[in-house]
């Protein structure tokens, strides 16, 4: 799919765990963004610097990680960017994470987590309204990323601000378009 996606004209991928982005390395020619999901933890993107070092020794040209209030990221943004040399985008779920996480030095804030968070689950997504608000408040350029399902959506996240524009399901969730294709069949059987 990162091959496609980069066929296709996409700029960069994001790319999760250490042997996928071992595997897209070799494949494509384009940035990948490593994250490491550690599932059955407070703090699932990328939570540690070992995890951080993994994806960038596998071959990530940017790290993103959790970045919001309860994941206390703000050491682990400038470490990951001192020690390892590479650049950080905060995956964030509001304006004040967004803005922690710029001054901490990302240098990319993501608005990833709005609707996943406490605060923040039931809003609808994508937060185009937050990367509006991020893009006013926050000298880091803004990525739109969460639930962006079509291309007029994009259009709209670059109109509000966006620096970038991270599509994923709606591209790479073959299995839920697999399912709709074949929920329309089923009621023609």
């Amino acid at each position: 799919m990162a091959a496609a996606a980069e066929r296709a004209g996409a700029v960069a991928v994001r790319i999760n765990g250490p042997a996928n982005v071992r595997a897209v390395r070799a494949a494509i020619r384009i940035p990948i963004l490593g994250i490491y999901k550690r599932r059955g933890r407070e703090v699932v993107i990328t939570p540690t610097f070992e995890d951080a070092r993994a994806v960038r020794e596998a071959g990530a040209d940017l790290i993103a990680l959790d970045a919001t209030a309860h994941a206390h990221a703000d050491g682990l943004i400038r470490r990951v960017q001192r020690e390892l040399d590479c650049p950080v985008m905060a995956d964030i779920a509001t304006v004040a994470e967004g803005i922690a996480a710029a001054e901490a030095g990302a240098a990319l804030v993501a608005t990833t987590l709005y609707g996943y968070t406490e605060g923040t689950s039931g809003c609808q997504l994508p937060g185009l309204d937050l990367v509006e608000e991020l893009a006013r408040s926050v000298s880091a350029p803004v990525v739109c990323e969460g639930g962006v399902s079509s291309p007029e959506q994009v259009s709209e996240a670059f109109r509000r601000g966006a620096f970038a524009v991270v599509v994923g399901t709606a591209i790479t969730g073959l299995e839920a378009r697999v399912r709709l294709f074949a929920s329309a069949t089923a009621k023609h059987s």
